[in-house]
């Protein structure tokens, strides 16, 4: 009996590490989860972003060289930059934005031909 006086002690302890590893393991988990809904958020607001200005774009087909822009601010996306650029019928817009706290830039692009051909 009095060899075994620790084991209980021991198992114990191994019982805390194992558990403290598995928590630690949900808490990882957890931080790749809301990354990865946060980097969804982000695409999806470039994606509507893009498609509003094709929709001014198709709105206004006559006038496309207005809607040119380089590098201008978007306030919607961390450090979110638009640039929209037109050649004849075909507007390109590319949305680009940094995610807080990384050096990963992304970028969303959308091509579209506007009018018909008449």
């Amino acid at each position: 009996m009095k060899r075994e006086g620790g084991a209980t002690l021991l198992e114990a302890l191994i019982a805390v590490l194992i558990f403290s590893f598995g928590i630690l393991a949900v808490l990882g988990m957890q931080g790749v989860a809301i990354r990865t809904v946060t980097d969804a958020k982000y695409r999806a607001d470039a994606s509507f972003l893009a498609n509003q200005v094709l929709a001014r774009a198709w709105g206004n087909p006559a006038n496309l060289s207005a809607l040119v822009e380089t590098q201008t601010p978007i306030a919607d996306l961390p450090q979110g930059k638009r640039t929209v650029s037109v050649e004849g019928r075909r507007v390109t817009v590319t949305i680009a934005w940094r995610i807080p706290g990384t050096e990963d830039e992304h970028e969303f692009t959308v091509v579209g031909v506007i009018g018909t051909n008449d």
